[in-house]
């Protein structure tokens, strides 16, 4: 017996100095980079096509399966690679899977996001962003289309900077405090629009994502906003944002008449009362940009104006959550970013109701009535109205 009790007091002693020396190892060796890069993402799967009454309408802008040989569709598949690779550096890479190019290219892979944040001080308070992201330009803008309520962004807002990307350098500013308010209201399911600090200013190309510059002259954007705690608990954001640039329009051939750059400024008010559990949500922008004009097929400098109002009303029910919504949207104005920077005239109305049974999963239903004139030089006389109920399953992963 006591021969087994040494023996076994031996094996302790060898096996706690091994583990000590694997510790040391351990400790000893470098913090590989690669370690800290985590990955999360979320796919979006629609159908546009339930009671539509004209299969007319449709929006290049917002998704490319609405109307005539639309159905089931991906709306985003995105893997999103994220982490701080060092004290002072974040990354930030997200692809997109199902990015659309035309109704006969569908599904195939391209950047959205390719960011690093620069820390300028220990807090991470002030930050550089390099890289291809979001320009602060709009509350819903910036919020994601994982958060967001709606199944699209508004016309009016998101005319301003199609896709919300561009490559460019931003300054972010924010209060340790606040960063962690901008946190919580993504993780809390309040639909935040997550950090984009509480002063933002950049200079980016101006041509949206993936697009490489056209006129040499950078767009400036600066952007305030702060999300006020009352002490009900009520979070109430408001913001205010602008940019100025020049605008190169794609023109179709038979569109003779119009300059080659056009000057682009806006201006934007949001304002934002998390749903606690009603909420509301209103953002106007007006500036001028380049139109077209079906009364001469040309483009000239116009002024354009825009936004919408939205509510909602978070019901939480044992671990599943529901929020019904309404949103109306309005929209004249051109679109840079389309062919002969097409003339619009949106008045939609949507009313909908987004379910999550459990966190990996939301069903979103959406009733529109949509009015939508849309004309450029192959349809300068362009108006559809209709109805649809609109279909998006979401999964969270």
């Amino acid at each position: 017996m006591r021969n087994i009790l040494l023996s076994l007091s031996l094996l302790i002693n060898l096996a706690s100095a091994s583990g000590q020396t694997d510790s040391t190892k351990l400790k000893s060796q470098p913090n590989e980079w690669y370690k800290k890069i985590q990955l999360r993402g979320y796919t979006q799967v629609r159908y546009n096509r339930l009671f539509e009454t004209n299969p007319k309408l449709k929006c290049e802008q917002c998704d490319k399966s609405w109307g005539e040989n639309g159905g089931f569709f991906i709306r985003r598949l995105r893997l999103i690679f994220y982490g701080n690779i060092h004290e002072r550096v974040y990354i930030y890479i997200q692809p997109d899977f199902a990015s659309s190019a035309s109704t006969t290219a569908l599904h195939f892979g391209q950047i959205r996001d390719a960011y690093f944040d620069l820390s300028l001080d220990k807090k991470k308070e002030y930050r550089l962003r390099i890289g291809q992201s979001k320009v602060p330009f709009g509350f819903e803008n910036m919020q994601s289309s994982q958060n967001r309520l709606a199944l699209d962004r508004n016309d009016a807002l998101n005319s301003a900077v199609s896709n919300e990307r561009d490559l460019g350098v931003f300054f972010y500013y924010a209060p340790a405090k606040i960063r962690e308010r901008f946190d919580w209201l993504v993780k809390s399911g309040l639909k935040g629009s997550g950090d984009y600090g509480v002063f933002g200013f950049g200079a980016y190309n101006g041509v949206t994502a993936n697009k490489p510059e056209s006129n040499n002259t950078p767009h400036i954007v600066g952007r305030l906003t702060y999300p006020f705690k009352l002490k009900s608990g009520q979070i109430i954001e408001p913001s205010i944002q602008g940019f100025t640039g020049q605008s190169t329009v794609t023109r179709n051939a038979k569109t003779k008449k119009g300059q080659a750059d056009y000057l682009d400024q806006r201006i934007a008010a949001s304002i934002v009362v998390f749903p606690q559990p009603f909420g509301f949500q209103a953002e106007w922008n007006m500036g001028t940009g380049p139109q077209f004009q079906s009364s001469d097929s040309s483009i000239q400098q116009k002024a354009l104006t825009g936004g919408y109002i939205q509510s909602m009303y978070y019901i939480k029910f044992g671990k599943q959550l529901l929020i019904p919504f309404t949103r109306y949207q309005y929209f004249s104005g051109g679109k840079k970013h389309e062919n002969d920077a097409r003339s619009y005239l949106v008045r939609e109305l949507e009313i909908g109701a987004e379910w999550q049974p459990f966190p990996n999963f939301e069903l979103v239903a959406m009733y529109t009535f949509s009015s939508r004139t849309f004309e450029d030089v192959d349809l300068p006389i362009n108006l559809q109205t209709g109805r649809l109920l609109r279909l998006q399953a979401q999964f969270n992963f």
